[in-house]
């Protein structure tokens, strides 16, 4: 799951509805329908496991809070954000009983019978809700994925029936998640800023009306999945993207220096993606 902080700019847009691919595999396809097929471009680019030539950048959160290990810590942050836009978070504060909800939770509310489902569904006027995001024609290949997506910040911009509607106790979770979450970016930026010799007056100008976005996403068992993308590459436009993965399947992997690096998950650790260096 992923929460995205960012400046407030037009956030509108639309997407063509999709069948629900959950429903889809709960079928027990023997193969990918045709739609969902899609060539895999870079498998030659995927470094071998065990190549320790590139290793993610790992940030201790703890560590840039201290008097003692501020300047190491911190310029281990700003050559990961500028080398990589990308690092693991460790020793983030957030509790382990809450990130668990948060997780418990998806597993339930993407478990909704379909007839709840689509209460949260995408409309035609909307990106936000059930559905996929950014298909533009019938024809457009799809990754092997569903996603639930939504604004979650500020509380006057949600979409009435979705944030609003979410069921109990899975809304009080993930309104506490969301607060946490931002609290924890509003830090990271702030220590990006410091390495950067930015003003922390500047930073509030450009983030105190900043806008965080969740998108969900649902990889289903897929039986053939060397045909399929479950997420297809992409780079985020935003400032910084936090990243929780809710299981221990690897997949995720970064471009650096031409070469994709697999991303191996840390217990209890987010990932974090960051263009803000480059501005």
């Amino acid at each position: 799951m992923e929460e995205i902080m960012k400046k407030k700019n037009n956030l509108t847009g639309t997407s063509i509805l999709v069948p629900c691919l959950q429903e889809l595999a709960k079928e027990k396809l023997s193969s990918v329908p045709a739609r969902y097929i899609q060539r895999q471009q870079d498998e030659d680019l995927v470094i071998s496991e065990g190549d320790g030539s590139l290793e993610i950048p790992v940030i201790d959160f703890q560590r840039l809070l201290s008097i003692e290990y501020v300047d190491s810590e911190l310029a281990k942050l700003h050559l990961a954000s500028k080398q990589w836009g990308f690092f693991q978070l460790v020793n983030h504060g957030i509790s382990t009983s809450l990130i668990d909800k948060v997780k418990l939770g998806l597993q339930d509310f993407f478990n909704l019978p379909m007839s709840e489902k689509k209460k949260f569904w995408q409309t035609p006027e909307h990106i936000e809700g059930f559905g996929q995001a950014f298909v533009h024609s019938e024809d457009q290949k799809l990754d092997w994925a569903d996603m639930f997506y939504m604004l979650t910040q500020p509380n006057h911009m949600r979409i009435p029936h979705l944030f609003p509607q979410l069921p109990f106790p899975f809304r009080e979770t993930m309104e506490l998640y969301s607060q946490e979450l931002k609290n924890l970016a509003i830090v990271i930026i702030s220590q990006m800023a410091k390495a950067l010799k930015i003003e922390e007056v500047e930073m509030r100008e450009l983030f105190d009306d900043g806008i965080q976005m969740m998108r969900m996403n649902y990889y289903p068992l897929c039986p053939e999945p060397e045909k399929v993308i479950g997420f297809s590459s992409h780079s985020d436009p935003v400032a910084l993207t936090i990243l929780l993965q809710a299981s221990d399947v690897e997949g995720l992997q970064i471009r650096k220096d031409g070469i994709l690096v697999p991303v191996k998950p840390l217990p209890n650790a987010f990932n974090l993606s960051s263009t803000f260096e480059t501005y």
